[in-house]
């Protein structure tokens, strides 16, 4: 970190925005011994892919409520610092069109309305010993604590360095809607699950704006691996694949062990599915032959039953009724070797919460001279016009910083307007798992649309185990493509579904929802029109300057392959003769040779052991 007003004035690449896809790009540059300046207007890391502590998230929540009411800062007058032949490219707001429609709604009871409780029950418990002349039984036992962690890998050996959130606690300060007075709350360690409670351990979560899973042979683990960034981070297996139908909740059997334990299918149902996944990865089934059709229809066809097609199509492809057979196969192919390669399911989830991954490669920018300044305001880039590059930014104090190359997340560009293509997102803080089992599960969850042209919901559960939720709590992410115009329109059915409000009258087994948060973010792999971008990051029928390289935010996919895919297509157009995130030396394979004399730090010369 650098303060702002010590700024060089010029550097090789200029990066705005913290995003996962910046900071990989801002990691490679710096790794090769590119001057890079990272810069982003927020006061925390990841941008998009942020991850917040509950109070910080509230006042996240209110801060983006106050700008959708206010607008942005007006642009300042920058014409006297424009030189002959330059005209400026203003900058916006990157949150202020790409997150809408945000709506909280808070089910756990406030404490005043707990201690307004217990006075009614001690009076009536008084009343009733008056009356009856008894004597109180027992008490009834405290609820168990869930535990915080368990032993996790990391994804290269020796002892990764203490992960942060990195993000700041604030006031928790904002207008929720509440729900109708009901049951009391669950309880945890015998401290009743209100929002004060919520209030009291928020930085215990850890609570993602995008919610997406690593695939274990996926792009992300394997650049992790190759850099070397892995050490900076623990992970912890995605230990169920789960599925909603019929108004339940099932494991899904996807590998070997999980089918020939499975009691939702017979034998016959068994030995189908095994002879079907085995072609799939001995790539016997030729998706050509069958490019026309649907990969339901291809699945129908193989006389697999409703059971298996529903797994197959919905929680091992993760596809919909529309999906086109060579995508289906691909996808199916794609699980199925991710299977097994560090536990049980072809998925991980760092620690912490995802925003923990671009913090990760911005730390090896930072080892290998990256400079990074955050809440620093930037006003315009300067487009030099006989040549179609920008020669430089002008940031919030006026200061002028020239560069190379310039970065930017999409949602600074004026001229790239909100996409064609939205998610709608939802997290709730729940008091208990969707399917009992070991408290320490990490759960996907499908659950596919109850009727054609919805979408289907993905639901990510992650336990206290993951250092994303307070003890006694769950976490659940809700994700899908936004077809009814907002997230609580799209996603509350999924919700009133599977869970019930903490003070609902009625009592079942379903998890109890303590608060909910829905909103809408920009689909970063649509663009307006349903035009995808190249991993250049470019649409078709786009210009930009020759040396403006875009970001775009999460995609709605679950992996990170068109992010580490772009990173990658942006680093080679910056330096196109070098390796892609060659791997950081390990502490103990840096040797410092002083050459005699004082052993100073101008005297040393970096050798890397093989």
């Amino acid at each position: 970190m650098m303060a702002a007003e010590d700024l060089p004035s010029e550097f090789d690449v200029v990066i705005v925005g913290t995003g996962l896809t910046e900071s990989v790009v801002a990691a490679a540059c710096s790794r090769v011994g590119r001057r890079v300046l990272h810069l982003d207007t927020r006061s925390y890391y990841a941008s998009k892919w942020a991850s917040f502590t509950f109070n910080a998230l509230v006042s996240w929540i209110e801060e983006r409520q106050a700008s959708e009411r206010t607008g942005g800062r007006p642009a300042p007058d920058r014409t006297h610092l424009l030189r002959d032949g330059e005209e400026p490219i203003w900058l916006r707001d990157a949150d202020a069109a790409s997150v809408r429609n945000l709506r909280v709604f808070c089910f756990a009871r406030e404490e005043e309305e707990r201690r307004e409780g217990e006075r009614e029950q001690e009076g009536e418990a008084h009343a009733e010993s008056t009356v009856h002349q008894t004597s109180p039984g027992p008490s009834a036992a405290a609820g168990d604590f869930a535990t915080l962690a368990e032993p996790v890998g990391a994804l290269a050996d020796g002892p990764p360095e203490d992960p942060t959130s990195g993000q700041d606690e604030r006031s928790p300060d904002v207008g929720e809607e509440r729900a109708p007075d009901g049951e009391e709350s669950a309880e945890v360690g015998g401290e009743e699950l209100t929002y004060a409670y919520l209030l009291k351990e928020g930085r215990r979560f850890n609570i993602d704006l995008a919610s997406k899973l690593m695939y274990a042979r996926g792009s992300l683990v394997d650049l992790l691996i190759k850099s070397n960034v892995s050490r900076y981070a623990e992970f912890k297996n995605v230990t169920r694949i789960l599925t909603y139908r019929s108004g339940a909740v099932e494991q899904v059997p996807c590998s070997r062990a999980d089918v020939f334990a499975s009691r939702q299918l017979s034998m016959v149902e068994k030995r189908k599915l095994m002879r079907f996944l085995t072609s799939c990865l001995e790539e016997k089934e030729e998706p050509e032959a069958h490019a026309g059709g649907s990969y339901s229809e291809f699945l129908r066809e193989r006389q697999l039953g409703d059971n298996l097609r529903h797994f197959l199509l919905h929680s091992i492809a993760m596809a919909t009724e529309d999906t086109p057979t060579p995508a289906g196969l691909a996808s199916t192919r794609h699980f199925l070797r991710c299977l097994g390669r560090y536990g049980n399911t072809p998925f991980l989830f760092p620690i912490y919460g995802l925003g923990e991954i671009p913090q990760c490669f911005c730390r090896m920018c930072a080892v290998f001279g990256g400079v990074y300044c955050l809440r620093h305001p930037v006003d315009c880039l300067l487009l030099d016009k006989s040549g179609d590059r920008c020669t430089a930014l002008i940031d919030g104090g006026g200061r002028r910083i020239a560069a190379a190359h310039f970065v930017l997340e999409d949602g600074f560009l004026p001229q790239r307007a909100p996409s064609g293509g939205s998610i709608s997102r939802g997290v709730l803080i729940t008091d208990r798992s969707i399917l009992a089992g070991d408290r320490h599960q990490v759960s996907l969850v499908t659950v596919p649309p109850a009727e054609a042209g919805l979408p289907a919901v993905r639901m990510v559960e992650l336990s206290p185990a993951t250092m994303t939720c307070a003890p006694g709590t769950y976490l659940v992410h809700l994700t899908c493509r936004s077809r009814l115009g907002s997230a609580y329109e799209d996603l509350a059915p999924t919700v009133d579904a599977v869970f019930r409000p903490a003070r609902s009258p009625e009592r079942d087994s379903r998890p109890a929802v303590l608060w909910a948060f829905y909103f809408n973010t920009d689909d970063g792999g649509e663009t307006e029109g349903g035009r995808r971008p190249s991993d250049g990051g470019e649409t078709e029928g786009e210009s930009r300057p020759s040396n403006v390289y875009v970001c775009s935010g999460p995609d709605g996919e679950l992996g990170h392959e068109r992010a580490v895919r772009r990173a990658e297509a942006i680093f080679h157009k910056i330096v196109p003769d070098q390796d892609f995130c060659p791997a950081a030396p390990n502490p103990e394979d840096i040797v410092y040779d002083g050459g005699g004399g004082e052993d100073t730090a101008a005297e040393q010369q970096l050798q890397i052991e093989e």
